[in-house]
């Protein structure tokens, strides 16, 4: 079975399901190549109207999977981290994803691309970039003080604080707290998917004009600096600290 299962509705809504729950949907190199290659052809299929990532077991994702971004770093713009980040940056149709348990790192900024996140109860976000010696990405460091206000995203950014799917919603970061979550998600997807589609794809790109460019100039420093920093003793050291708490 695949650590991402991609499911199409009858309605046109393509699920992306992240499925490596015994390690809490931890991210691998090849779990971000999949989701790339699933919203880039989902990108290209006229019959596809709007896309949901979600997840199998209790928990959205735990982040990088840190042995495998230990042993393959990906500090190159064809890494499939990179592939990722810019799928999901350009991504034309509505995307949506319903949170449950965890979301750690990427399982938060990856959010602040969709255009409708709902989050069940269980939610719990957090950013720890800099508990583990390295800096915010995915253009979280221009969209999240954007959407929160400065102070709100540099103490949470600096803290490693986590915070929960009710502070998510008023901060603006979930639309919705549902218990079902995936099945809400099902049914903004289905409204969505009953609208005509070329309105849906313009009204998404006006939405998102006025901050694309700006955006992906912010991802490539991120980058830069990420890539920087992963290389970095420092970085190592809060990592192999990491790696020592989590053997306890």
């Amino acid at each position: 079975m695949s650590d991402v299962i991609s499911k199409k509705s009858d309605e046109g809504v393509l699920t992306l399901t992240l499925n490596r729950p015994t390690k809490m949907n931890a991210l691998t190199r090849e779990m971000y190549g999949a989701l790339a290659t699933g919203l880039n052809e989902a990108a290209g299929d006229f019959s596809i109207r709007a896309v949901i990532i979600t997840s199998e077991g209790d928990h959205f994702t735990a982040g990088n999977d840190i042995k495998d971004f230990m042993e393959n770093p990906p500090t190159n713009d064809d890494s499939e981290v990179a592939k990722f980040l810019g799928s999901i940056l350009n991504f034309p149709k509505p995307l949506l994803a319903a949170v449950k348990g965890n979301a750690v790192g990427v399982g938060t900024t990856m959010l602040l691309h969709c255009d409708v996140v709902l989050a069940s109860p269980t939610a719990n976000f957090s950013m720890p970039f800099t508990s583990l010696g390295l800096v915010p990405e995915a253009g979280s460091s221009y969209l999240f003080p954007a959407l929160v206000g400065y102070q709100r995203a540099a103490r949470i950014f600096l803290t490693g604080e986590s915070f929960s799917a009710t502070d998510a919603k008023e901060m603006g970061l979930v639309t919705t707290i549902a218990t079902d979550v995936l099945e809400q998600a099902q049914l903004v997807a289905s409204q969505i998917a009953a609208q005509p589609p070329q309105a849906v794809i313009n009204t998404k790109a006006l939405l998102k004009a006025s901050k694309h460019d700006a955006v992906e100039a912010v991802m490539k420093a991120e980058f830069q600096l990420f890539s920087m920093a992963l290389q970095s003793e420092e970085a190592m050291m809060a990592f192999m600290n990491f790696m020592s708490k989590k053997g306890k």
